[in-house]
């Protein structure tokens, strides 16, 4: 049988199920997926998007979802006690993610709180995050955040406590401190390696942001020197990044925003228009693609590994038995606290 026919097969068995099941089945797709699995989604979103979805759809009694390990969980902590959520491939992680355990950052809380007082610090966790540790800021009067709304999140807390404690992605951080105007000597970066971070007590009691030492594999490979060169090459065109890129990428670029910007950005641009994009190369070329009269350039090729682990074979092996394969089971002490740090993300808007 040829690869084609292969395809065609698992697409029609696919369809089907689809078919059978109807709005009892919810199928979440992360924007970075390949097209073919973003066309079988119900619903493709960012992961603030897929988070309010999961949140508001009660038909659904089957939640597959396909992204990161991650992202599933956030849709099992805040599924409804009827409804399960699956993945297709359960090994699809989150290098970021797992750059913040929940030993060594309850040890750093610890640390900082010794340091500071209680009650002064709010802890905020990037979405790219284990329930575990989604739980500890829930326990902590902490929230979670996007890149949607990682500035709305950091306004949120300093309106209630003196500091902001953020991980695991030390980019976004800072990004969402500057674009609040906190100035760049009032945040710190907390080397988990090192005792109190690598700082003295004083520049810690100074500090307004302690930012953890986290990154995301795609997002750093985007760097000063491409844009320049972008900007060489082609003087009339815009250029467009994430914000898990580094700082200085994000001060030079003429935007700076989380998926679902870019792609609102991409949208409204006019017609002819010249634009690089820096973050997943799936996105990016689906983009090109749906946008034929403008010129849609990524400004390097990066993609996510762990996102290409979903495919057409996966997820019909989840289909073919919902509610009992690769199912996201989380503890329901841990779901009770991680999910008021995913409530009051929610809040936000």
């Amino acid at each position: 049988m040829s690869v084609n026919n292969s395809a065609n097969k698992i697409l029609e068995e696919i369809y089907e199920i689809k078919k059978r099941l109807g709005k009892k089945l919810l199928i979440l797709t992360h924007h970075y997926q390949t097209d073919q699995i973003v066309s079988l989604g119900s619903f493709a979103g960012d992961s603030f998007d897929l988070s309010q979805k999961a949140a508001s759809d009660k038909e659904a009694e089957f939640i597959i979802f396909c992204g990161v390990h991650f992202m599933a969980e956030s849709a099992a902590i805040l599924s409804a006690s009827n409804q399960t959520v699956q993945i297709p491939e359960i090994s699809a992680g989150c290098p970021m993610a797992d750059m913040a355990d929940i030993q060594s950052v309850k040890k750093a809380f610890s640390q900082l709180e010794a340091i500071v007082g209680t009650k002064t610090t709010t802890p905020i966790v990037y979405m790219n995050s284990s329930a575990l540790i989604k739980a500890f800021c829930g326990k902590n009067k902490g929230l979670v955040c996007t890149s949607s709304n990682a500035d709305k999140a950091f306004d949120y807390a300093l309106k209630r406590r003196e500091k902001i404690f953020f991980f695991p992605d030390e980019h976004l951080g800072k990004n969402a401190a500057d674009k609040l105007g906190i100035a760049p000597e009032l945040v710190i970066l907390w080397d988990s390696n090192k005792k109190l971070g690598g700082y003295k007590a004083e520049d810690i009691k100074k500090a307004k942001v302690i930012v953890w030492n986290g990154y995301c594999p795609i997002h750093i490979d985007f760097t000063t020197s491409q844009i320049l060169k972008a900007r060489r090459d082609f003087p009339e065109a815009k250029i467009i990044v994430h914000p898990e890129c580094q700082r200085e990428v994000v001060k030079i670029s003429d935007a700076s925003g989380s998926t679902a910007y870019i792609i609102e950005y991409v949208k409204n641009a006019a017609k002819n228009s010249i634009i690089f994009i820096g973050t997943e190369i799936n996105l990016i070329k689906r983009l090109a693609r749906r946008h034929p009269d403008k010129k849609i350039i990524p400004l390097y090729a990066s993609g996510c590994k762990d996102m290409f682990k979903i495919n057409l074979k996966n997820l019909l092996k989840t289909l073919k038995k919902p509610g009992a394969y690769n199912l996201i089971t989380i503890p329901d002490e841990i779901k009770k606290d991680a999910k008021k740090a995913l409530d009051r993300m929610l809040t936000l808007t």
